[in-house]
C-alpha cells in the first residue's frame, strides 16, 4: 500500500476513501493468516490429556491402579503411545505383537484398548476439524485480499479515465438541443485502451420521446466517433431526467454455435456453456464440464457457469473470478466435486483473445494458415485451494474460429492421436457458420468412434469478424 500513500499521488477523496476500505480488508486478511496454523500431529499436552481420559475410565476401580499410574506410570504412558502409533499405521486392527504386549501388562486389556481407540478417534476428528477451520480461514483471507486489490484497481482505473472538457460538454449540449434533447450534465471517460465512454443525464422536450439509439448516434456525430448504447440501457428517453451510458463501438463482432450430446445419447448433459457481453467491449465464452454425467454434473457445471457469469459481468478479472469460485467450492463442502473451466475472452476492440483454463481440454484456433492448439495441464476447480490457472493471449484475424471442447470429445478419440485427429477434422472443413461447424466436428468424432458416447460431449465454435 506504499504507493497509495505517496504524497500528492492521489488527490481524489473517493480514491483515498476506497484505499482505506482496501487497507481494512487487507489487514483483516493478514489477521486471518496469522491465527492458528495447521497441525499434523498431536502435541505432548494432547496425548497427556488422552492418557488421563482413558485411565480415568478404565483404571478407576482396578486393583493395579496404584502400580500402573504410580511407580510404573512411565511404562503405562509408553504403552499408550505405542498403541496410538500402531493405530495410526494399521488402523483399528492392531498387529498381534502389540495386542500380546498389552495383555501382559494390563488386566483390563480389552477395555483399555477399546477406550484408547475411541478417545483417539475423537481427538483425531477434532484435529481434522481444526485443520478444516484453518483451511476455510485461509480461503476467506485469499478472497478478502482479492477483493481489496479489485477495489484498488477499479478506483484507479476510473479515476485515471475520467476527464473534464468544458468545450466538448458545451458543444454536446448545444448539439443535442437541436434534436429536442435537454442535457443536464455529462461525464467523459477514456478506457485503458483509449476508447470513449460518455454518460449523459438528459430528458426529452415536453410532449416528446426520443429513442436512446438515436441519442447515441447523435453523441457519436458530435464527438467524431462511432458510439453505441451500453449493454442493458433503456430504449426510450421521456420527459424525466435519466442517465444514459454510451460507449465507443467495437471493431469486431462474434457469432457462436454449439453442438452437444449426453452420455449414452441421453438428453441431459453435464456440460454447460456461457456466452455473454462483458464490460469494456469484451465477449465472454465459457465451457464447464461437471464431475460425472447426467443431472448431478449438470447442476454442478451450471452453478459454476452462473457464478462465473456474475463475477465477470461485475467487472472481476477472469483469473480472480476463477480463484474466488475455487475457494468457495473447496471451503463450502466436505465432499470433493470438481468442474473444469475453459474461458475465451474476446476483446472486440483489439481483436485479441485471452484463453484461461482450469482442468480444461485443448482449445483449437482455426486460421486460414492452419490449426493452432492451446493445451493445459492444470487441475479443475473444487479440488484443492491453491489452484494453478493458466492463461494465454493470442491475436486473432477476421474470419478466425475458436473451437472449445469438453473431455468427452477428446476421450472418444485414441490416446496420443486426439489433438492431431481434432485438428484434421477442423482443418478439413470450409464451413463458416459456427453452429454448423460445431455440429460438423461433433459428427466427425462420433463417426470416427462408431459407438454410443461414453461421456457427455460438447463442441463450442466461435467465429470473429471485422465490422
Amino acid at each position: 500500500m506504499a504507493e497509495v500513500k505517496e504524497k500528492g499521488t492521489f488527490l481524489n477523496p473517493y480514491v483515498i476513501q476506497m484505499d482505506k476500505f482496501a487497507d481494512s480488508l487487507m489487514h483483516l486478511s493478514r489477521t486471518f493468516l496469522t491465527l492458528e496454523d495447521y497441525k499434523g500431529t498431536f502435541s505432548k499436552e494432547e496425548i497427556e490429556d488422552m492418557f488421563v481420559k482413558i485411565t480415568d475410565k478404565v483404571c478407576e476401580n482396578c486393583e493395579k491402579k496404584e502400580w500402573c499410574l504410580g511407580e510404573n506410570r512411565v511404562h503405562t504412558y509408553q504403552m499408550l503411545y505405542e498403541i496410538l502409533c500402531t493405530v495410526e499405521e494399521y488402523g483399528a486392527e492392531l498387529n498381534v505383537e502389540i495386542k500380546r504386549k498389552l495383555q501382559k501388562k494390563c488386566i483390563s486389556a480389552p477395555r483399555f484398548l477399546r477406550e484408547t481407540l475411541e478417545v483417539f478417534e475423537n481427538a483425531k476428528q477434532i484435529l481434522l476439524w481444526n485443520n478444516r477451520i484453518v483451511q476455510n480461514r485461509e480461503g476467506y483471507a485469499i478472497q478478502l485480499n482479492s477483493f481489496a486489490r479489485m477495489i484498488q484497481y477499479t478506483t484507479r482505473e476510473l479515476d485515471a479515465g475520467i476527464f473534464e472538457d468544458e468545450h466538448l460538454e458545451k458543444k454536446l449540449k448545444n448539439h443535442l438541443k437541436k434534436f429536442g434533447i435537454r442535457m443536464l450534465s455529462s461525464v467523459f471517460f477514456v478506457t485503458a485502451e483509449g476508447k470513449y465512454e460518455i454518460h449523459v443525464t438528459v430528458k426529452a422536450s415536453k410532449g416528446h420521446c426520443i429513442a436512446t439509439k438515436e441519442l447515441a448516434a447523435e453523441i457519436g456525430r458530435c464527438v467524431g466517433r462511432v458510439m453505441m448504447l451500453e449493454q442493458g440501457e433503456r430504449p426510450i428517453i421521456g420527459e424525466d431526467y435519466c442517465t444514459v451510458a454510451c460507449v465507443e463501438g467495437a471493431r469486431y463482432h462474434t457469432l457462436q454455435g454449439v453442438a452437444k450430446i449426453g452420455k449414452g445419447c441421453e438428453k441431459i448433459s453435464g456440460d454447460t456453456f456461457l456466452m455473454t457481453d462483458l464490460p469494456g467491449g469484451k465477449k465472454g465464452v465459457a465451457l464447464s464440464d461437471g464431475m460425472g454425467s447426467g443431472e448431478d454434473a449438470l447442476r454442478e457445471s451450471t452453478m459454476v457457469v452462473e457464478m462465473l457469469e456474475e463475477l465477470l459481468e461485475a467487472g472481476f478479472p477472469v483469473k480472480t473470478a476463477i480463484q474466488m469460485m475455487n475457494t468457495a467450492l473447496v471451503i463450502g463442502r466436505e465432499e470433493v466435486r470438481f468442474s473444469t473451466i475453459d474461458v475465451s475472452l474476446f476483446d472486440l476492440y483489439s481483436g485479441k483473445c485471452e484463453f484461461v483454463k482450469a482442468g480444461a481440454s485443448t482449445t483449437f484456433i482455426k486460421r486460414k494458415s492452419g490449426v493452432e492448439r492451446i493445451s493445459s495441464t492444470t487441475l479443475p476447480i473444487g479440488v484443492i485451494q491453491d489452484i494453478e490457472i493458466e492463461s494465454v493471449e493470442k491475436e486473432l484475424e477476421s474470419g478466425d474460429f475458436i473451437i472449445m471442447v469438453t473431455d468427452g470429445v477428446m476421450d472418444a478419440l485414441p490416446v496420443g492421436e486426439q489433438d492431431v485427429l481434432m485438428s484434421t477434422f477442423i482443418e478439413g472443413s470450409n464451413i463458416v457458420n459456427p453452429k454448423e461447424l460445431a455440429h460438423h466436428i461433433l459428427g466427425q468424432v462420433l463417426e470416427w468412434t462408431g459407438e454410443v458416447p461414453i461421456d457427455d460431449m460438447t463442441v463450442l465454435a466461435v467465429g470473429m469478424w471485422k465490422l
